[in-house]
């Protein structure tokens, strides 16, 4: 056992999240025994991240010895790496087993629980692009769920991480990923679409993502102090929809395919601001008004 008396501990799947999950749990003094891939050379390649470890093939029994297994696979593997992983005992009795899905209750891990195993699954509300940036990042708000004793050991895990958990509902999983994919790589696409725009309009490529980054800083700064409805502003809250078919217009020249998002946007926007009726209205009159602006047109780079 490690210093916070943790069971040995086999990473299964070790992609992202997994592999900065492996660095900083060896960190923090829980013993990381087994780093499984079904490729050995990921699996060394993750070992070597994660400082510590032996690399292993998915198929190498040897995992069945850990006293933690963690899944750190993608979603739709989690299912059949269980079924798999399940069938290397008969009897898993005193062992965890925990997922990383955000989406995913921990039933999906049944295999395990049906031969003795307390399963339960643990998930950062918070983006991970890579391992160093997982590193980086290593606190935020956790979801746990599950047996209690799987319970038990995510939660421990999660405050020697320096996060904070909090148990959810296992029914709930799927809306709350829900609202992490609403917030995280929609933001990352619409800023995306932002960069577009500004390099049409001339400004120095050198400075868009950072001003696009004090921007949105500021915007989530906004909302966390004070809520959707007052901190929206912009031309469709005050009205203003001159601007607004100003701006489909561009659209229409610079980036066609954003318009129904946009108007779709526009919409929610007066639902937050409580203006539904007016929002529908308007957003129909803008929506009807792209078609009759300019044809598409792209500035050579």
């Amino acid at each position: 056992m490690g210093k916070l008396g943790e069971s040995t501990v086999a990473i299964v799947g070790p992609g992202r999240l997994g592999q900065a999950m492996g660095r900083l749990l060896l960190a923090a003094g829980v013993p990381v025994e087994f780093v499984a891939a079904r490729q050995l050379a990921r699996a060394r390649k993750a070992v070597r991240f994660i400082g510590g470890g032996k690399a292993l093939a998915l198929k190498d029994r040897q995992l069945a010895g850990a006293g933690v297994i963690l899944i750190t696979t993608s979603d739709a593997a989690i299912g059949p790496v269980a079924r798999k992983l399940a069938n290397f005992r008969e009897d898993w009795s005193g062992k965890i087993v925990l997922h990383t899905c955000g989406s995913l209750p921990a039933s999906v891990l049944d295999p395990f629980k049906e031969r003795g195993a307390a399963v339960g699954s643990l998930h950062p509300y918070q983006t991970v692009p890579s391992p160093s940036a997982g590193v980086r990042n290593p606190g935020g708000f956790w979801a746990v769920e599950g047996d209690q004793q799987a319970v038990v050991v995510a939660r421990r895990w999660v405050k020697a991480l320096g996060g904070k958990p909090f148990v959810i509902a296992p029914e709930a999983k799927a809306i709350y990923h829900l609202s992490a994919f609403l917030v995280c790589p929609t933001l990352v696409t619409l800023m995306d679409c932002s960069e577009r725009l500004l390099r049409e309009a001339g400004v120095p490529k050198s400075i868009i993502r950072p001003m696009l980054g004090m921007f949105v800083s500021e915007t989530v700064s906004n909302f966390v102090e004070f809520g959707g409805r007052k901190s929206l502003t912009g031309p469709a809250v005050r009205g203003d929809w001159a601007t607004i078919q100003r701006h489909i217009a561009e659209l229409q020249r610079f980036a066609p395919e954003v318009i129904p998002a946009y108007v779709e946007l526009v919409d929610l926007m007066l639902n937050v601001a409580r203006r539904p009726a007016a929002g529908r209205r308007k957003t129909a009159i803008a929506k009807s008004s792209a078609g009759k602006t300019r044809p598409p047109r792209r500035r050579g780079k």
